[in-house]
C-alpha cells in the first residue's frame, strides 16, 4: 500500500514537473512573441508629444490649438502618400512647417514664448485611444514644447495618422491595417484580451527605461 502511494506520489511529482516547464515554455513563447509584436508597433508609430508653458488656462487652451493646427498640417503632409519606410523622414522634413503652424496660432493669440520642436525618442506608458491600445516602450516622438514646458502634457499617434481634429475636439481613427505588421495590428487592437501581458510588457519597459536613464 505505501509502495503504491509512494508511485502515485512520484508520478504526481513528474506530472506536475512536465506540466509546469511546458506552462513556463508557452508562456515565454508567447511573451516573446508579443513583445517582438509590441516592438513592431513601436517602430512603426511616431507619436505626437505637445508640453504647455503652464497649468493656466490660458496656457492649456493654447496648448490645444497648436494640436489642432498640427494635426491638420499633419493630415495635408501625409496625404503626400508617407509610409511607415518614410514617416520619420517626412516628419524631419516638414519639421520646419509644423514648427510655423504652432508659432502661428501662439502669436494669434498673443503669446510671444515661443516653441521648441523637435524628433526624438521618448518612454510612453500604455496608452489607449478609443479602442486602440499602445504598448508601453520607447517611441519616435515629434515633442513640442511651448514656452517653458511646465505645464500638463497632451499627446496622440502622429503616424499612423489616427488623430484628427473634429469640431473642437480629436477623433480617433481606428483602422491601423494599412500601418503595422499583422502581430503589431494584432495586439493593437486586442486590447481587452491582452491586458495581462500589457501590464508585465509595462513593468518590464519601465525598468528598463529607469536602467537605461541612471
Amino acid at each position: 500500500m505505501f509502495k503504491n502511494k509512494a508511485c502515485n506520489f512520484k508520478r504526481d511529482k513528474i506530472l506536475l514537473s512536465v506540466f509546469g516547464c511546458a506552462l513556463s515554455l508557452y508562456l515565454a513563447f508567447s511573451c516573446t512573441y508579443f513583445a517582438g509584436a509590441a516592438n513592431t508597433v513601436r517602430e512603426d508609430v511616431v507619436r505626437l508629444h505637445i508640453l504647455a508653458n503652464s497649468d493656466s488656462k490660458a496656457d492649456q487652451k493654447v496648448k490645444l490649438q497648436v494640436r489642432d493646427a498640427l494635426l491638420e498640417k499633419n493630415t495635408l503632409i501625409l496625404s503626400d502618400g508617407v509610409s511607415k519606410e518614410n514617416a520619420v523622414e517626412y516628419f524631419e522634413l516638414s519639421k520646419g512647417e509644423l514648427l510655423e503652424a504652432a508659432d502661428e496660432v501662439l502669436r494669434e493669440n498673443g503669446f510671444d514664448y515661443g516653441v521648441k520642436l523637435s524628433l526624438e525618442k521618448e518612454y510612453f506608458e500604455t496608452r489607449e485611444y478609443g479602442e486602440l491600445t499602445f504598448p508601453a516602450g520607447e517611441y519616435t516622438a515629434l515633442k513640442v514644447i511651448l514656452g517653458e514646458g511646465e505645464g500638463k502634457n497632451w499627446w496622440c499617434v502622429m503616424f499612423p495618422p489616427l488623430c484628427i481634429p473634429a469640431a473642437g475636439e480629436v477623433e480617433i481613427k481606428e483602422n491601423t491595417d494599412d500601418y503595422l505588421t499583422e502581430s503589431g495590428n494584432e495586439i493593437v487592437n486586442g486590447g481587452k484580451k491582452y491586458v495581462i501581458k500589457f501590464k508585465l510588457l509595462e513593468v518590464y519597459e519601465e525598468l528598463k527605461n529607469s536602467i537605461r536613464n541612471s
